[in-house]
């Protein structure tokens, strides 16, 4: 392995690291959620209506945090994309809408 390989190499390695552990951190938390709601709807004894407030509020924060957790990953990844393809490193996908008409080819 060349010296300019080990840095990407590394940093590759570093990215599935905190992509394994932020969604460990999205499971452990939507999993904590959801034994909270379920005890909570446990100790309520069949009060319908707050079982309902509950359950809803449990979803939202379950929903809330992984579109959240996928966004902010889906973002980085761009990021970084876009970043190696301006230091030409791996190449990202280009739009044809992005490519300016002088460089297009028929």
């Amino acid at each position: 392995m060349s010296q300019d390989q080990a840095p990407i190499t590394a940093y590759t390695q570093l990215e599935k690291v905190r992509a394994r552990y932020g969604l460990f951190a999205v499971i452990a938390s939507n999993l904590a959620i959801v034994v909270v709601a379920i005890v909570g709807v446990w100790r309520l004894d069949g009060d319908k209506s707050v079982i309902i407030g509950i359950l809803t509020a449990a979803f939202t924060a379950v929903s809330s945090m992984t579109t959240a957790y996928l966004g902010i990953k889906a973002i980085s990844n761009t990021a970084k994309s876009i970043v190696l393809a301006q230091q030409g490193g791996a190449p990202a996908s280009t739009p044809p809408a992005a490519v300016p008409p002088a460089q297009r080819t028929p």
